[in-house]
């Protein structure tokens, strides 16, 4: 028979069930940076004859939205409405991503267009030896963007945009990469307007732009980004360093993504909680955040608590460990089936 404990962790499963096979009307403001991750595959069996790296063989290409648009796909999929505000450049990366996005039904009318700018593009090279290996390693990322910054007049009008949204919003997502979309004064705005109206806000910001996270209701780390400020700040530990955070920008929240060793959940004046990881490999860590900002966004968004919001983002990240393609998103059928999976286990273990 299953502890009081277990009960309550079967129930949160079934809501958490029922809230992805509901059909919802509620709205997502969205707005953040854009890329293209673009993926080569092959074998490296040799080095170069001129240095000590690897000659790969390319036998296989793709591409795929990435950053803000990856979380636009997975709430696409979800079944969750999108206002989505971002920009590309007038090229051919650029071009790629609007197709995908307007392929798969996400609504592109926000996304700007713009010349002279090169849309940033994230390569990564993956290779084995042929024959011997059967996972690939990443041996190269390249990255290559604009080395101008984004004009202040296209961020003005997308915040502005984004505002607007906020009155038709359950939940608003801000996904920064530092690349000009959302300034620090536009997400002032943004995230105090949405306070103003009670709409949880959550924010996925580089560790060099947290000014633009202050008041958000949960930010999103990765464990190395925790324990590097730990190091700055010159604090006892991740528990210190994850409390001194939260009190020092107003955060609701602080969530930790730790990949295989799962994620935790810091809280002002709270003990933290601990999800463990249940994928029985990781195959991929690539769009872990993006994951977990759908997860919380669809949750949050229609009235769930922070914590079954973590107990369904913790699912989607264990859904893109397990995945086989770096450029897969989350998707409503994948995700019920991964929480069918884990209600299957717990009977199991009760036995």
């Amino acid at each position: 028979m299953m502890d009081a404990d277990g009960n309550l962790k079967s129930k949160t499963l079934k809501k958490l069930s029922n809230l992805l096979n509901k059909t919802t009307t509620n709205r997502v403001t969205l707005i953040g940076d854009i890329m293209l991750d673009r993926y080569h595959h092959g074998f490296a069996n040799n080095l170069t004859s001129t240095a000590a790296v690897p000659v790969l063989k390319i036998t296989d290409s793709e591409e795929s939205p990435g950053a803000a648009a990856h979380i636009a796909l997975s709430l696409n999929s979800l079944g969750m409405p999108v206002d989505f505000f971002s920009c590309v450049g007038k090229d051919s990366e650029g071009s790629s991503i609007i197709s995908k996005l307007s392929d798969t039904g996400v609504d592109i009318t926000n996304i700007i267009k713009i010349n002279n700018h090169k849309t940033l593009t994230k390569i990564r090279f993956y290779g084995s030896r042929e024959s011997l290996l059967k996972n690939s390693q990443i041996l190269l990322q390249a990255d290559r963007g604009s080395l101008n910054p984004l004009p202040t007049e296209i961020s003005s009008k997308l915040v502005s945009k984004a505002l607007n949204s906020l009155d038709d919003s359950c939940v608003l997502v801000i996904s920064d990469y530092d690349k000009g979309v959302v300034s620090t004064n536009g997400a002032i705005k943004l995230i105090e307007k949405a306070n103003k109206k009670q709409i949880p806000i959550i924010l996925d910001p580089k560790l060099t732009g947290l000014e633009k996270s202050r008041g958000a209701t949960v930010v999103l780390f990765e464990i190395r980004g925790l324990e590097l400020l730990q190091r700055r700040l010159d604090l006892k530990d991740r528990k210190e360093t994850a409390n001194h955070l939260i009190e020092n920008y107003g955060w609701g929240s602080l969530l930790v993504l730790g990949g295989i060793e799962g994620m935790t959940l810091h809280k002002k004046n709270s003990e933290e909680i601990y999800f463990p990881c249940n994928a029985s490999s990781a195959e991929q860590q690539i769009g872990l955040h993006d994951a977990a900002a759908a997860a919380l966004a669809i949750s949050l968004g229609n009235g769930l608590s922070l914590v079954e919001s973590v107990t369904l983002a913790s699912a989607a990240c264990d859904c893109i460990l397990s995945a086989v393609a770096s450029k897969e998103f989350i998707s409503k059928d994948s995700l019920s089936l991964w929480l069918d999976d884990l209600s299957w286990r717990m009977q199991i273990s009760e036995r």
